[in-house]
């Protein structure tokens, strides 16, 4: 009778979990996309980490995508296993490079920052070194300003060490986390579906779900908030500061 029981129970759980997955899912494939013109973004971009598994850069490279933001670390040690693959991919192909750390809410700043320095080393970037802040995935019982601090503390040692620097987030985070900052620092901003509100922000995450070719199945998309002109520009601004780091070339890990 016992056993019966809990064949019965699990049954139940098992039936629940199923329906909530599909209505997650049901949700998620309703979710109304963003269309940015090209006319006004003409400037376009993929995220991308080991998630998305193997990619072919130059079929990416032909489908008018411009850079990619490649996922290098998380925390105090994990490294993305795909991060000098992708890196490689990406220049023999002509895209401009960025990489990626999430930011992890339990763990010390400076210890993370290490991590990021260790794992980018003296690869040549184009784009700034993104910090991702958001609450998802990270403990919900930590402090703002413990996480600030932490922040602030990952924030100065990049800088110390050289590496400029821009903050990932979404709405919720840059209202927990950036809104109240005087910085100069750069924002790449997530928004579905509409365009991000009123904020000064540099590269905008429109989608989840795009597609790319040379990237199976869904990928992340963004767009540069400027002309053609003025994306020069920042590369060129950032190429500058980060070459006076940067001194090896990418010949190193070719």
């Amino acid at each position: 009778m016992e056993n019966r029981w809990h064949r019965t129970a699990f049954i139940t759980a098992t039936c629940i979990v199923t329906v909530a997955l599909v209505a997650l899912w049901l949700w998620h494939s309703r979710e109304p996309l963003a269309n940015p013109p090209r006319s006004m973004f003409p400037v376009r971009g993929i995220d991308i980490s080991a998630h998305n598994g193997p990619i072919d850069f130059d079929r990416v490279a032909a489908d008018s995508i411009t850079f990619a933001l490649i996922k290098a670390t998380e925390g105090a040690s994990f490294k993305d296993p795909r991060f000098l693959t992708n890196y490689r991919g990406a220049r023999q192909a002509g895209i401009k490079i960025g990489a990626y750390h999430f930011f992890r809410f339990d763990v010390d700043g400076t210890i993370q920052g290490i991590n990021i320095i260790n794992s980018i080393g003296n690869l040549p970037l184009d784009l700034p070194v993104a910090i991702d802040v958001e609450e998802w995935a990270n403990p919900g019982n930590i402090s703002t300003a413990v996480i600030l601090d932490r922040l602030d503390n990952l924030v100065s040692h990049l800088r110390r060490s050289g590496m400029d620097v821009m903050f990932y987030t979404n709405k919720n985070g840059h209202h927990r986390f950036l809104s109240r900052r005087t910085s100069d620092i750069p924002l790449w901003i997530c928004s579905f579906p509409e365009t991000p509100p009123a904020m000064d922000w540099r590269l905008w995450q429109y989608t989840h779900r795009g597609k790319v070719n040379g990237v199976d199945g869904p990928v992340d998309i963004n767009v540069f908030n400027g002309s053609v002109d003025e994306w020069q520009q920042w590369l060129t601004a950032d190429s500058t500061e980060a070459a006076t780091h940067n001194k090896d070339n990418v010949t190193s890990v070719m």
